[in-house]
């Protein structure tokens, strides 16, 4: 049985915070979406966001509390 690879949508916004750019990505893991995202981004791009469905699972500067890891 053959994996399918998550979408993941990316989007920048500017200093306003009105959206710039979104695109979406077939990535291997929430690892590799981040590394896309900054290896995507503009220098005119001041915030940016990384979804996978409709769970926000990164963003810069991050925002929300980053979950904790289990010990």
């Amino acid at each position: 049985m053959e994996r399918t690879m998550p979408s993941y949508q990316i989007c920048y916004f500017d200093d306003h915070g009105s959206l710039t750019c979104s695109f979406s990505a077939m990535c291997a893991s929430e690892t590799h979406a981040k590394v896309l995202a900054h290896a995507m981004k503009l220098s005119d791009y001041k915030t940016f966001e990384v979804w996978r469905d409709r769970t926000l699972v990164y963003e810069r500067p991050q925002h929300f509390e980053a979950p904790q890891q289990l010990q």
